[in-house]
């Protein structure tokens, strides 16, 4: 990371979302780690949630934080996968189209660069995806502990920190809702 020390860090609100029919509050370790990055990065912790594998469901809960001022950004971790019940791109796909937001396909792109290091070619599961919609990011994460950290520490640590040289996601904020 290229912190640039003239810059001043800006803290933005996150959401996390653990998408999920079996996790609670109590074994919700992915959604523990993404919440405890994001305040030991600096940032406002706005809303953690756990919402079940259902497109519907999740379309709600996304959209109701997209229309949120409160929040800048929401984090999803699980339901990446390819499963029947892993539903989180399908999800971010309908929020897109409502609010004629745009992907970020270099996200997943660099997440499954990322993750083959770690897990070699067990990567081609994921379909870790972003888009931005009504001027929020999303970044859906897979559900491990591992995605998670890789996710946060090889992307999004950087990415949202104001500081970051030679860009950030954070200095296009004010800028998102242009037409």
């Amino acid at each position: 990371m290229a912190v640039d020390p003239e810059r001043v860090f800006k803290p933005i609100n996150i959401a996390v979302l653990t998408v999920s029919d079996t996790r609670t509050a109590e074994n919700d370790t992915s959604g523990d780690i993404l919440a405890e990055r994001v305040k030991s990065a600096g940032h406002r912790l706005s809303a953690r949630v756990i919402v079940r594998d259902d497109v519907a469901a999740l379309v709600d809960k996304i959209s109701n934080w997209v229309d949120d001022p409160k929040v800048d950004a929401i984090v999803t971790t699980g339901g990446t996968g390819l499963t029947g019940r892993d539903l989180t791109p399908e999800a971010f796909d309908r929020v897109k189209a409502s609010y004629q937001g745009r992907d970020i396909p270099g996200f997943g792109e660099l997440f499954r660069m990322i993750s083959y290091r770690s897990i070699g070619t067990s990567t081609v599961q994921s379909r870790a995806c972003a888009i931005v919609a009504n001027g929020t990011y999303l970044f859906a994460l897979p559900g491990s502990n591992g995605a998670v950290k890789d996710g946060w520490d090889g992307i999004l640590a950087e990415q949202l920190d104001s500081r970051n040289r030679p860009c950030n996601f954070v200095e296009l904020m004010p800028r998102l809702r242009e037409t």
